[in-house]
């Protein structure tokens, strides 16, 4: 049964999107940080704009794991509300999967902190997960595909018209290797996703944005970051023998990554099978 519980009440939408902006108390960027986070906001800026993320009166639910990108992606919205030509509002929202040492409490504070609505759900798939994946074998397919179904019904439910995820450019870049190696098919993280019933929107404003930056902005400014016991503990998983893949030809190459981002957009179907 899932349930839920809204931590923190956000602050009723205001004509001034800057005033709403203010009730916000985002953590300030350190000033030996600041060329690096406007770089961040640059690309987070231009990809909202180019693959029009976000409308007026947008209610998006940012999934928040706990995680360094999540923290990163609600931090980057939350500034950018105030530069926005449009009004948009944001819930940030994480599902406790009852994964063993689970302990939501330093989110609570953090989003009681920065006056932003925060809820917390509920669902046990720790145990159908496990108990449908053989000991030893990878947990993150069925347990994305579990997640990802509930953040579509709690969308709705919550009333948001959006579900923004902190995906990066080297999660499109691994997860477009996966695809090519593991599962024959050429495909990778779009930046907008409309769901198979078309009743839902997936937007990834940080996809262009390097994991690098967003590991840095959250040491920065000290997220309180949950780790994830149920796959990081796990040996021989598939991305991270990509992630390794990708980290040694950066070594050697560093213009990987632009040139990866720019390969994402610039297809030629015409030398494709």
């Amino acid at each position: 049964m899932l349930t839920e519980t809204a931590i923190t009440e956000a602050p009723q939408a205001r004509p001034e999107q800057a005033e709403l902006r203010r009730n916000l108390r985002l953590r300030k960027i350190p000033a030996d940080f600041r060329k690096q986070y406007k770089d961040i906001l640059h690309n987070a800026g231009k990809v909202i704009a180019d693959y029009d993320l976000i409308n007026e009166g947008d209610k998006i639910l940012v999934a928040v794991s706990g995680g360094k990108d999540s923290h990163a992606l609600l931090h980057v919205l939350g500034d950018l509300m105030a530069k926005a030509p449009v009004r948009f509002s944001l819930i940030a929202y994480t599902l406790d999967q009852k994964q063993p040492n689970f302990d939501a409490s330093a989110l609570i504070e953090y989003y009681r902190e920065i006056g932003i609505e925060y809820v917390l759900g509920e669902r046990d798939t720790y145990s159908i997960v496990t108990e449908k994946i053989p000991e030893g074998s990878t947990f993150c397919s069925l347990c994305s595909r579990l997640r990802r179904g509930i953040l579509y019904s709690e969308a709705q439910r919550l009333g948001a018209t959006k579900i923004a995820l902190g995906h990066h450019a080297n999660d499109a870049l691994e997860t477009l290797l996966m695809n090519l190696f593991y599962s024959g098919k050429l495909a990778a993280m779009p930046p907008k996703l409309t769901s198979d019933d078309g009743r839902s929107i997936v937007i990834r404003p940080l996809i262009s944005v390097e994991e690098q930056a967003l590991a840095a902005l959250a040491e920065a400014l000290q997220f309180p970051i949950l780790p994830c016991n149920l796959c990081n503990n796990q040996e021989g998983l598939q991305r991270a023998r990509i992630k390794k893949l990708i980290e040694a030809e950066m070594a050697q190459n560093p213009v990987l990554m632009h040139s990866a981002k720019a390969a994402l957009a610039n297809v030629k179907r015409s030398h494709l099978w």
